[in-house]
C-alpha cells in the first residue's frame, strides 16, 4: 500500500558544485517548481510530501532509506533551479540518487522533471537508464495524467501526453501536453507548499539568501524564501535557456527561444503567498521572475499591496527585504522605483551582460542603444535600491578587450553586487545547439555546466579558449571584491563586519581543472 501519490525530490550536490563555498558562502534556495507541484497535485486530492536534499544535506544512503519509508505511487525528481544552470548542474545529484535507488531494489517508477530532460528529452533516458520516464514541459498536466492510473506501466506509457518513455527500450516522445493557460494560473497553480518544507525550529530557516542579499551578514541570510509571480520571459537570449518550459513539440533538442511566453498570476492571488510567508516570519524573499519589472500594469500594483504590507511591518520595527530581476532596458520607469523600494524590494539584479553593444547584439540581448546603463544604476541607488549586476564573458563575439571592457563597466558602476558568469553551452539554449552543430566540446558531466565546479568547460570563442575566459573571470572576481572602492562602499552601507566578510570569501579559491592541463 502506497502512502503517498507522489513524491518530490529536490536533489543536492552543492559540495561537488560549489565547492569549498558550499559550506558557508552559497545560497540554499527554496524549491519553487517542487512547492508549486505539490500544492496543484494536492489540490486535485492526491496525497504528497516534499523531500528537499539539498535543503537537509543527507547522504544518498539515508536519502534511500527515507524514499522506501515514504513508499510514494510515483518518485518524481524535480531538477530545477533558481539560475539558468541549475537545471543541468542539479542532474548531477539527481542521477546519483536515483542509479543508488534502482541499485538498492526500489521498483517504485522514478521519473524527472526539469529544464535538462525538457531540452534534452531522448539522450537523457539514453543516457540514464535509472529515469524510467520524464515530463516534456512544465508538466503539471502530464503528472495529474500519470497519477490517474491505476497502476503505472512504465512499459506501456503511449496513451500519455507529455512524457517521454521507453518502448522497449528506445526512448520515445509522446505528443505535448498543453501548458497551463493565463486565464487559469490562479487555479491550477493555486500557491507554494510550505508546510511541506522541512526546516529546524522555524519555517524556512534551512534556506539561506545569498550573501549579498543579507547584506553580507551572515547572521541574517534565513529564513528565506522565493516565488515566482510570472511564469517565462518575452526575450529569447541565445544563452539562456529559461523558456524549455514551455516547449511543445517533440523536436529531439529543444531551443527556449523558440517558446517564448510569459504568463501571470493576478496580484491580488500572489498577494496571499506574501501574507502566508509574514505570517510565517519570513522577511527575506526572492521574486524569481525573469522579468519581474518589465509591464508595469502589473508589477505596478502588485507594488502597491506589497507596500501596505511593509508599511504595516515598519510600524512594528520590521520590514520586507527582497529582490527581483530586471533588465537595463526595461526600467524606463524611474519613477516607480520610489515605489519598488517602499514595497520592501531592496535589491534588483540587473542582466547588463556586457558593455559591449555588439556582443550583446550577438546572443540577442539587445544593443541598448537608447539606455544609459550608468544613468540607470544611478536612477536605482538614488531610490535606496542596491543592485547585483551580472555580467558573462566569453559570449560569442568577445575578445579579451571587450572582456575587459566589461570588467572596466563593473568597476565604474561599483555596485553593491557583482555576478560574472562563463558563457556555458547550456541545454535548451540557442548557444548549445550551435555547439553541437559545430562539434564544439562541451562539459564532460553535469556538474560542469556550473562555472563554479572543479571541471567546467565555458565554451571558447573565435578569439579565446575556454581557459583563458576561465582565468579572465576568477582573475575580474579578486579584482572586484579587493577593489578599495568597493570595499568602502560595503563598509559604508553594511558596516567593517560585513566587508570583512567578503575579504574572508575572496580567500576560498575555486579548483579548476582546465588549468592543471
Amino acid at each position: 500500500m502506497h502512502n503517498l501519490d507522489i513524491l518530490f525530490i529536490n536533489p543536492g550536490n552543492a559540495q561537488g558544485i560549489y565547492q569549498d563555498l558550499a559550506k558557508d558562502y552559497s545560497a540554499i534556495e527554496p524549491p519553487t517548481w517542487a512547492l508549486l507541484l505539490a500544492e496543484s497535485v494536492r489540490n486535485k486530492g492526491y496525497k504528497t510530501a516534499i523531500f528537499d536534499i539539498n535543503a537537509e544535506r543527507v547522504s544518498n544512503e539515508e536519502a534511500v532509506e527515507r524514499i522506501k519509508d515514504y513508499n510514494p505511487k510515483l518518485i518524481c525528481f524535480v531538477v530545477y533551479g533558481q539560475n539558468v544552470n541549475a537545471g543541468t548542474v542539479g542532474m548531477s545529484g539527481a542521477v546519483s540518487l536515483s542509479n543508488l535507488i534502482k541499485e538498492k531494489g526500489i521498483n517504485n517508477p522514478l521519473s524527472y522533471i526539469g529544464s535538462y530532460i525538457q531540452a534534452l528529452p531522448i539522450k537523457c533516458l539514453e543516457d540514464e537508464p535509472s529515469i524510467d520516464f520524464g515530463f516534456t514541459n512544465e508538466g503539471l498536466y502530464s503528472i495529474l495524467n500519470v497519477l490517474k492510473e491505476e497502476n503505472i506501466d512504465v512499459t506501456n506509457m503511449g496513451h500519455i501526453k507529455g512524457i517521454v518513455w521507453r518502448k522497449e527500450g528506445t526512448p520515445i516522445m509522446n505528443p505535448s501536453e498543453k501548458l497551463v493557460s493565463k486565464k487559469e494560473m490562479d487555479t491550477e497553480f493555486p500557491g507554494y507548499a510550505w508546510d511541506l518544507l522541512p526546516f529546524k525550529e522555524k519555517p524556512l530557516d534551512l534556506y539561506r539568501a545569498p550573501m549579498w542579499h543579507a547584506e553580507y551578514n551572515m547572521d541574517n541570510r534565513t529564513p528565506y524564501a522565493a516565488l515566482q509571480t510570472s511564469l517565462g520571459c518575452q526575450f529569447a537570449c541565445e544563452f539562456c535557456m529559461i523558456n524549455i518550459i514551455n516547449r511543445d513539440d517533440e523536436e529531439e533538442i529543444g531551443v527556449a527561444g523558440n517558446y517564448s511566453l510569459m504568463r501571470y498570476w493576478s496580484p491580488e492571488y500572489i498577494i496571499k503567498e506574501f501574507d502566508k510567508l509574514i505570517e510565517m516570519g519570513v522577511r527575506t524573499i526572492r521574486i524569481t521572475d525573469e522579468m519581474f519589472l518589465l509591464r508595469p500594469n502589473y508589477y505596478i500594483p502588485l507594488c502597491k499591496l506589497l507596500k501596505e504590507r511593509n508599511d504595516k511591518l515598519k510600524e512594528k520595527g520590521e520590514e520586507l527585504k527582497m529582490w527581483a530581476y530586471s533588465r537595463v532596458d526595461t526600467l524606463r520607469r524611474p519613477d516607480v522605483l520610489k515605489l519598488v523600494k517602499e514595497a520592501g524590494i531592496k535589491w534588483l539584479c540587473l542582466g547588463i551582460e556586457s558593455a559591449d553593444k555588439n556582443v550583446r547584439l550577438e546572443v540577442s540581448k539587445g544593443r541598448f542603444e537608447d539606455v544609459d546603463i550608468v544613468e540607470v544604476i544611478e536612477h536605482c541607488h538614488d531610490a535606496g535600491i542596491e543592485v547585483m549586476a551580472n555580467y558573462i564573458v566569453g559570449l560569442p563575439g568577445d575578445t579579451k578587450e571587450s572582456m575587459q571592457k566589461t570588467l572596466d563597466l563593473s568597476l565604474e558602476l561599483c555596485t553593491s553586487g557583482w555576478n560574472t558568469y562563463a558563457a556555458m553551452a547550456l541545454p535548451g539554449s540557442q548557444l548549445y545547439k550551435n555547439a553541437i552543430e559545430n562539434g564544439t566540446p562541451l562539459p564532460e558531466n553535469y556538474a560542469g555546466y556550473s562555472f563554479h565546479a572543479y571541471n567546467t568547460l565555458p565554451l571558447p570563442t573565435e578569439h579565446l579558449t575556454p581557459a583563458e575566459i576561465l582565468k579572465f573571470r576568477d582573475e575580474a572576481f579578486d579584482i572586484y571584491h579587493t577593489n578599495p572602492d568597493f570595499l568602502k562602499r560595503i563598509e559604508r552601507l553594511f558596516g567593517k563586519e560585513e566587508a570583512n566578510n567578503i575579504k574572508e570569501m575572496t580567500k576560498i579559491k575555486l579548483k579548476r581543472k582546465i588549468f592543471e592541463n
